[in-house]
């Protein structure tokens, strides 16, 4: 079975691993083109390129599908399936049209909840106690398609969207590879999604930084974890700006936002309901650090 695999970031760069690993037939791999990053502006590849390059697998990086020669390369590797994992590009339906068998896409949410572009991150800012991935068919809308398996897994209290995305990537790695085993076995069916339980997930951006102390503390704590590692929930503290990088649900009470205390594992501030203790911050232009270690050096004026 020919399989062509469109992906960007690490969590696609951890589900090609998994098929290469368990003898899956990757003819080509699809990945947006390279960018600069970094204070030299300085050309990388993505994560999945270089697992591409390194298991010399050709690579393909065209801007979009608008212009024919781009899906005619994808006509020419002969596809039996297509594999996307957050390969960021919308595929038309000229695409969607060229395997044999279909595309399928690995999303990081148990569908329909959560379509769009931050499903893991939302799943941890509404608190939610269970997520997972989805394997589905592609359709022109957006994670819309029919539904062939679904693997879930407990959100932990006090866990990151980024630390939760970590897990996702290995449970999203081995739904594809045994979803690919279930095609080279024969027909896969799926099931429609419900519409009536249709929800959407929304790019995150900063202006959703600043915390709200006028939520109850585990809206605090959800909106810090949900936020990390971007773009980060922020706080002012006697007039600076800080990154919030790590809380805890505590007891206490006060007004919405009064410092506490200060203790040793950490900084005690009011939510509108409760208190949650801030383990480790970061000051503007400053770097990490634990709360008790700042406020050792930086004294509070309470």
């Amino acid at each position: 079975m020919r399989v062509v695999f469109m992906g960007t970031p690490d969590i696609a760069a951890t589900c090609l691993k998994k098929i290469l690993a368990d003898g899956f037939e990757v003819v080509g791999v699809y990945t947006q083109p390279d960018r600069p990053k970094g204070r030299g502006m300085k050309m990388v590849y993505s994560p999945v390129k270089e697992v591409a390059l390194a298991a010399g697998i050709p690579v393909f990086q065209p801007e979009n599908f608008r212009e024919e020669e781009s899906v005619q390369q994808l006509r020419d590797l002969q596809p039996d399936i297509c594999t996307v994992v957050a390969y960021g590009r919308i595929l038309p339906q000229k695409v969607l049209d060229v395997p044999k068998r279909g595309c399928i896409n690995i999303h990081a949410s148990i569908l329909p909840k959560y379509r769009g572009s931050a499903p893991y991150q939302w799943a941890v800012l509404d608190g939610l106690e269970e997520t997972g991935v989805t394997a589905m068919y592609l359709t022109r809308e957006m994670d819309a398609g029919d539904i062939i398996d679904v693997s879930r897994t407990p959100i932990g209290e006090n866990e990151t969207a980024g630390e939760l995305l970590d897990r996702l990537a290995v449970l999203g790695a081995d739904l594809l590879s045994k979803t690919l085993s279930r095609f080279a076995q024969g027909e896969v069916k799926g099931t429609a999604q419900d519409a009536s339980q249709v929800s959407y997930a929304p790019l995150l951006d900063k202006s959703m930084s600043p915390i709200d102390w006028t939520k109850t503390a585990q809206q605090v704590h959800n909106h810090v974890r949900g936020l990390h590692p971007w773009p980060v929930a922020t706080m002012e503290i006697q007039g600076k700006l800080f990154k919030v990088h790590a809380t805890r649900v505590a007891e206490g009470s006060g007004e919405p936002g009064q410092i506490l205390g200060l203790s040793k594992t950490g900084l005690l501030v009011a939510c509108g309901e409760g208190a949650v203790e801030i383990l480790s911050l970061q000051v503007e232009g400053g770097k990490r650090m634990s709360a008790p270690d700042y406020f050792r050096g930086h004294p509070l004026q309470l």
